[in-house]
């Protein structure tokens, strides 16, 4: 099984860009997009063999999640347990075997203006991972905004107590992980640093690679006995593609890796999400 997870920080941008191309090739299972900032209504394409699920924000423009995937979900849940239903944060499909959870967090903001939202919003998700976990399989996809571990940002002395990585949202993920969940990349790559998913809009950020990993597949523990994760997270643009991790069992395959991704399709602008894929071997 194949899933991909990306937040596309608008859709409608990314269609224009070469988003069609890139779905076409990586030919994933599961394709969890977060930040679509457009309604299911606005989305006129048909994707051949997939079946669409949404989760559009109340507020036009803003946040929302979906799920294209190649088998129909049973059963789908909007929000977490009637809660956070208007900002299509969180789309959650249910399988015979598993739960697949799309997911994208709020952001605290700067001067910590929503930290408190954020925390309540985090602990919510908890509980409600939590409770899933006990009837079946737990599969989190998304961008949770958080920054979990010093390894996980270029920056970790300056940006401590900032907008995701205050102590108590590091704690709130540190949660997620004791409740019998694993990160998969940070599984495969325990010590692996210099890889990202998020850079600011500032100049040369990006070149300089000063970045933050706020992007997870967070699995339930017993999958990585049955599913043998493989991940990457790939810098694809127009002058070519960059590996910027991966498990240690697919590093000698780079060429290969690279091919699967050939630009990137949300564009060269300055703030772009790599991709995280998780392969059954």
């Amino acid at each position: 099984m194949r899933i991909v997870s990306w937040n596309v920080n608008g859709l409608r941008a990314c269609i224009k860009k070469g988003f069609f191309d890139f779905f076409e090739n990586i030919d994933a299972d599961i394709f969890c997009v977060q930040e679509v900032k457009m309604e299911e209504k606005q989305f006129k394409y048909s994707l051949p063999n997939y079946v669409q699920y949404w989760n559009s924000a109340e507020k036009k423009g803003y946040a929302g999640t979906a799920i294209f995937v190649k088998k129909a979900a049973r059963e789908v849940f909007i929000g977490i347990d009637g809660l956070f239903c208007n900002e299509g944060r969180v789309l959650t499909l249910e399988y015979d075997e598993y739960y697949i959870i799309n997911c994208y967090s709020p952001h605290s903001q700067r001067n910590l203006n929503h930290l408190e939202y954020k925390r309540e919003f985090d602990l919510e998700l908890i509980k409600y991972i939590e409770k899933l976990k006990g009837r079946k399989t737990v599969i989190l996809c998304g961008d949770l905004n958080i920054a979990h571990q010093e390894i996980d940002l270029k920056n970790y002395k300056s940006n401590r107590e900032n907008a995701g990585f205050t102590d108590g949202e590091r704690r709130d993920f540190e949660e997620i992980l004791k409740r019998g969940f694993i990160d998969s990349y940070r599984y495969k790559n325990p010590h692996k640093t210099d890889v990202y998913t998020w850079w600011s809009y500032r100049k040369g950020v990006r070149e300089r690679n000063i970045g933050w990993r706020i992007d997870y597949i967070i699995l339930a523990d017993e999958i990585k006995e049955k599913l043998g994760m493989s991940c990457m997270i790939v810098d694809a643009n127009d002058l070519g593609q960059e590996l910027l991790g991966t498990s240690d069992d697919i590093a000698d395959r780079k060429e290969e890796l690279l091919a699967m991704i050939k630009d990137n399709p949300a564009g060269q602008g300055r703030e772009q999400t790599p991709i995280v894929l998780i392969r059954k071997k």
